[in-house]
């Protein structure tokens, strides 16, 4: 069978399934609607928080980012995993403790203040809105190449399936849901790395082929890839070219972000108890770590494939994966001294080919000449990672709108019954929204992925920390952090990333930091003048400060937290 029918196939099976278990586990109330009736095991939390906290960003585009930048790639590597740690170990079990499923359910709490409250609705619906779009995006692409239907018909069938399981469903069809899509995602991503291990270094173990030499050759695979890098004019792909000051910003900005992501904060809800949210803490992190410590090695197979696949060829002897990825508009070959060979070099006068970082792992078992079921597989891997995670923030705005808004601030009285149905008319309101910029990408949704870290950094993990760790911590000292954070962020992003007071180089750079690490100062801040006004304004009420020494009091950590 050829790739279009496996791929057919495949994804049909998967989608089956996933609107079975959707059908199986429709929510009744808004408790199995927001946190899954809060019975989900600590292995089966941990595999679906594994499937959310691994979006299309994990499985296509961060092996892409590290294959084309090397080195400096490994700042996503480490920033992402960084803040899974730190959120599943620093801060999951106090929020979990506190009772709350929602960032600005504990913000608003925490703080005493609607204000407050209102402010962190608002970062969450940025954020959440954000990523959702870039992964209806991503369904799009797979869609696009892999069953060769144009991307916003892809994006229609996308938006369709999670509007199914996710509005339907809530938390508890997603949690379930998505530890399929682990399972579905994990062997689409081992299975293909597995193969080319084998293919370029005769070691089955990818993490180890990564280190090893090249089959039948005393060469090292990095060592091959360092010098076909220089050759062409790249940087050496072991050595990085960034500032130390930068890098460490730039992977501090996304632990400090990543670490108040809404969507998988909620996901420590949906076990019985307290002891339960740090075990399926530990299982996540399992499970993540068999992809992350994976990607590199992908990166580097793929950067040695694809160099001695197209570099210097023929373009009219491309295989057919090149074509079909020319239709796709992710791949642009431009004959510039009309001499029918490819010349894929640094030299931007005398580059010839242009290549989306997001297609290498898709397109890698393909160069690498896999059978077509294993190339089929990565699609159905890179659909169900890019869909578990779109259904996880959609039940984030879902919550932000029916609980936090009106629930909590515009109608106290409305019935369990009202709320979810406007739990789910906002998750269905949402789909269109996320389905309809999949569709229309804005212009600037690359700079606002970005200022959406920054924004989480600079505003929700400052709050959230102080706020379990501070018991001075004043609704005061809060607000006046998140927005001297947020404002530091938003002027430092027009500033240097969209040059609106004027243009700017890197160099102009504060202390040779990048926008994108900026998030890290923004943070800091945050801090300082939060701690400064809460020194010189009203001590927080008694109830408060005992509340916070209740969350952090390990006694009765084992008891069953009742749901607000």
């Amino acid at each position: 069978m050829n790739v279009q029918t496996w791929t057919y196939l495949i994804v049909g099976i998967t989608f089956l399934i996933y609107i079975g278990i959707a059908i199986w586990s429709r929510a009744g109330s808004t408790k199995e609607f927001y946190v899954a009736g809060g019975g989900v095991s600590p292995f089966a939390n941990g595999m679906a928080t594994a499937a959310d906290w691994m979006s299309a960003a994990s499985f296509i585009s961060m092996a892409g980012l590290i294959s084309f930048m090397g080195y400096d790639g490994g700042v996503y590597l480490m920033g992402w995993t960084g803040g899974y740690v730190l959120l599943a170990l620093l801060l999951a079990p106090y929020l979990r403790k506190f009772g709350k499923f929602t960032v600005p359910d504990f913000i608003g709490d925490r703080y005493y203040s609607q204000t407050a409250r209102t402010v962190a609705i608002f970062a969450a619906l940025i954020v959440s809105f954000t990523y959702v779009a870039g992964q209806m995006r991503g369904v799009g692409v797979v869609f696009s190449r892999f069953l060769e239907v144009d991307i916003n018909t892809g994006v229609i069938i996308g938006m369709a399936l999670v509007f199914i399981y996710a509005v339907l469903g809530g938390m508890k069809g997603i949690t379930y849901t998505q530890v399929a899509q682990y399972c579905i995602l994990i062997f689409a991503f081992m299975v293909p790395a597995i193969f080319i291990s084998i293919q370029l270094t005769g070691n089955p173990i990818p993490q180890l082929g990564f280190g090893d030499t090249l089959a039948n050759s005393d060469t090292y695979l990095l060592d091959k890839l360092d010098q076909l890098s220089v050759d062409l004019g790249f940087s050496t792909y072991t050595e990085g070219q960034k500032s130390m000051i930068d890098v460490f910003c730039i992977t501090a900005a996304l632990m400090l972000g990543t670490a108040g992501l809404p969507h998988v904060i909620v996901r420590f809800f949906t076990v019985p108890k307290v002891k339960d949210a740090r075990s399926s803490a530990g299982y996540a992190l399992a499970f993540i770590a068999i992809l992350y410590t994976t990607a590199p090695a992908i990166s580097a197979f793929a950067r040695v494939n694809l160099i001695e696949t197209v570099s210097e060829r023929r373009y009219d002897a491309m295989p057919e994966w090149f074509n079909k990825w020319e239709t796709t508009g992710l791949i642009a070959f431009n004959d510039k001294n009309n001499d029918g060979k490819i010349q894929y070099v640094s030299d931007v006068a005398k580059n010839e080919l242009q290549i989306d970082r997001d297609i290498i792992v898709l397109a890698n078992p393909e160069i690498a000449n896999l059978p077509n079921w294993v190339i089929a597989l990565v699609a159905a891997g890179a659909l169900a990672a890019a869909l578990s995670t779109a259904a996880g923030l959609l039940l984030v705005i879902s919550a932000s709108v029916s609980h936090d808004l009106l629930k909590k601030q515009l109608m106290p009285n409305i019935s369990e019954k009202g709320e979810l149905i406007a739990a789910r008319a906002a998750a269905a309101c949402a789909v269109v929204v996320a389905g309809y910029f999949g569709i229309n990408p804005p212009g600037f949704v690359a700079a606002v992925v970005a200022l959406a870290f920054g924004l989480a950094a600079a505003s929700f993990f400052p709050a959230i920390i102080l706020g379990i760790f501070y018991k001075r911590m004043n609704k005061e000292g809060a607000i006046s952090g998140m927005i001297a954070g947020l404002g530091s962020m938003i002027f430092y992003i027009l500033r240097f990333k969209f040059n609106t007071f004027g243009d700017t180089t890197p160099e102009d750079w504060w202390f040779g930091i990048s926008p994108e690490g900026f998030g890290t100062i923004a943070m800091i801040i945050n801090v300082i003048v939060s701690v400064i006004v809460a020194q010189f304004t009203a001590t927080p009420p008694e109830e408060v400060t005992d509340m916070v020494e209740e969350i952090r009091y390990p006694k009765g950590a084992s008891k069953e937290v009742v749901m607000h």
